[in-house]
């Protein structure tokens, strides 16, 4: 149990951190009982005062580093030095051993290489016994499982509060629906990742290959137009190999995401004989008139930006090695409808 005698603020502030990207400092951080941050080009962060000082000491001790991640990386180097204080509380998420660590912080910043070379900013913390996760809601997991080497902890920091203290944590209210509404927002995770990778790396062309491997993917026999004027139509599909067995399938295929109307629906359909299919895919959506044009017709269907997503998932396995690299996923197993599930 910590004992807070060195809190003095009315609202305690949590700290969430972690101890490189494989868990580098573990060690250092259960041994030594510090806690730490790498970025060891860089010197004595008491130096320095302003996020736009720490901007350019970053900038300049790691110039191949994209833009972007300039005034991230100050940020947190700033807070560590400047905005952590003694008597606030860090949550430690240690992956190896799949606990969480709650410590209070018990010393001010200092600069050590001599302890560790790679994780030279360090802060002094006495930690509680680590807890395995099945303690925490998921809610506070989650949370605590953010990308970010150091990050504030909110919505969940009287959990941790709690087991700092030595009390059983008040169990948030609803931590099913909780943990239903945490995998909703790792599927749309990754479907916003899908897509982006998909509209970046496919537009035009490469867009009308990669639909033709996801009907391969689905059974199908594609024949895909050369690049440039098609006529509207992108590729042929067919249950056989020779193209002779009906019904053959028309598509037409747009890489941009904006709204297809209802025009650009029926000029497809216009190119599609009797005994014949239409299929049209776009990365965007359809307006409600081409929707109601598509139900109308028994033999044309749309494929929106949230069906092709609807498709990679379900025939991954099989589509080409060249599309698994571009969108890399792995079978993640996420809990649903918990509302319906006792305890």
């Amino acid at each position: 149990m910590i004992s807070g005698e060195n809190y003095m603020a009315d609202e305690p502030i949590v700290w969430g951190i972690h101890a490189g990207s494989s868990g580098q400092a573990e060690e250092l951080f259960l041994k030594k009982n510090v806690i730490s941050i790498g970025w060891d080009r860089i010197g004595d962060l008491a130096q320095w005062q302003t996020q736009e000082q720490y901007k350019a000491v970053v900038a300049q001790a790691y110039p191949d580093d994209k833009a972007g991640a300039v005034p991230v990386y100050a940020g947190i180097l700033r807070r560590f030095a400047h905005e952590m204080d003694i008597g606030q509380f860090v949550v430690y998420p240690c992956k190896s051993q799949r606990t969480i660590w709650v410590g209070e912080i018990t010393g001010p910043y200092a600069y050590r290489p001599d302890i560790d070379a790679n994780y030279p900013h360090q802060r002094s913390v006495t930690w509680c016994d680590g807890l395995p996760r099945t303690r925490f809601s998921q809610g506070a997991l989650y949370e605590v499982g953010s990308a970010v080497t150091l990050f504030r902890v909110s919505n969940h920091a009287d959990e941790f509060i709690a087991i700092a203290r030595g009390q059983e944590p008040t169990s948030p209210v609803e931590v099913e629906g909780e943990t239903s509404i945490v995998a909703r927002e790792i599927e749309e995770q990754t479907r916003d990742f899908v897509l982006k990778r998909i509209s970046k790396h496919l537009k035009g062309h490469p867009f009308a290959e990669f639909v033709a491997d996801l009907l391969g993917a689905m059974g199908y026999k594609t024949r895909i137009s050369p690049p440039g004027p098609d006529h509207g139509i992108d590729i042929l599909a067919h249950p056989d190999e020779l193209g002779f067995q009906p019904p053959l399938v028309k598509v037409q295929v747009k890489s941009s995401e904006e709204t297809v109307n209802e025009a650009a629906v029926s000029q497809l359909y216009g190119k599609v004989d009797s005994g014949e299919f239409g299929l049209f895919v776009t990365l965007g959506g359809f307006t409600p008139g081409a929707n109601g044009f598509a139900l109308s017709k028994g033999n044309l269907r749309l494929m929106s930006g949230d069906d092709v997503l609807d498709t990679v998932f379900a025939h991954y396995d099989s589509i080409d090695a060249r599309y698994k690299g571009m969108i890399p996923l792995r079978p993640t197993y996420i809990p649903e409808g918990l509302e319906n599930v006792e305890d």
